[in-house]
Parts: structure tokens; C-alpha cells; sequence
């Protein structure tokens, strides 16, 4: 990226462009509603993300563009002694950035934000049907080391 990109927590204001990204795909265009008015179902989320301490919604911005978005959740565990986790979820990055850095950028500050919440393990899910981002997080150090299974309801 030429401009430094800034990150922070997302507002309100904010969910527009998110939904926005993230309905800007293959996958995403098949499972959003990015409608105007938003859906009081992307509204609720956010409240529910931002109201809990353990949930960070973070966009990325370039100048004063929202251009990546992603999800961290902070998890305690029994296993690992009591360790903690980060999950990151919902990465998105702008249409007109994409394959320009930003996922690596989005993902690396994420892995430093876990790194200072003392979380000892950062993991994440992505569709099979996402071969790029399956390369990113590979090349970023990510190992398939689990099976993971969705049961949806």
C-alpha cells in the first residue's frame, strides 16, 4: 500500500460500507442484504459485537476510505491452562484494493492485537471456496492443523 493504513474500531457509521464489503463477492452476494435501509439484522450484530468486551469489529482505512474490515473475538479456554484465543472472522477488503496487501495488513495487525491481549494462539476459518485468502493466511504462517465442521441452523 502507498498510503499508511490506519485501523480502529468500527462505528456506526461504518456499517453501511462494511456490508457493503461484504457483500461484494462470489460468496458474499449469495449470503448479505446489502439494501438501503440496512436490515435491523446487521444493526443488532453490531451492538451485540460492540458491547462486549471480548469483540472487536476493526476497519482499515486508507485517508478518511474504509477499505478492510475484519472481526476479532477473544476466547477463554480451559484447555492450554486457561489460555486464551483470538478468532478472526468476516475479513473483507475493498474491491478496488484487493490482491494490493490490505488482507496482510488486516491480518497482521490482528495477529499483534491478540499477541497484547495475551491470547497464546490466533485461528481462523475460511471457505474452501477462497483459494486466495487460503494462500494469505498459509503464507502468513497459518496451519491447517484441525478439521473444522459447520453445522448450519
Amino acid at each position: 500500500m502507498k498510503t499508511e493504513l490506519k485501523f480502529r474500531l468500527a462505528t456506526e457509521q461504518d456499517l453501511d460500507k462494511i456490508v457493503k464489503m461484504l457483500a461484494d463477492d462470489h460468496l458474499g452476494r449469495k449470503r448479505e442484504r446489502y439494501e438501503q435501509p440496512l436490515p435491523d439484522s446487521y444493526i443488532m450484530a453490531f451492538h451485540a459485537i460492540t458491547s462486549d468486551p471480548n469483540n472487536e469489529l476493526i476497519v482499515a482505512c486508507q485517508e478518511n476510505e474504509i477499505i478492510g474490515v475484519q472481526q476479532i473475538t477473544f476466547t477463554p479456554y480451559i484447555t492450554h491452562q486457561g489460555g486464551w484465543r483470538a478468532t478472526i472472522e468476516g475479513v473483507r477488503t475493498a474491491s478496488s484494493v484487493r490482491g494490493k496487501g490490505v488482507g496482510t495488513e488486516l491480518i497482521q495487525w490482528a495477529i499483534k492485537r491478540a499477541k497484547d491481549r495475551g491470547c497464546h494462539l490466533v485461528q481462523l476459518t475460511t471457505d474452501k471456496k477462497r483459494p486466495n485468502a487460503l494462500r494469505l493466511y498459509e503464507r502468513l504462517g497459518f496451519k491447517a492443523t484441525h478439521e473444522g465442521l459447520k453445522l448450519k441452523l
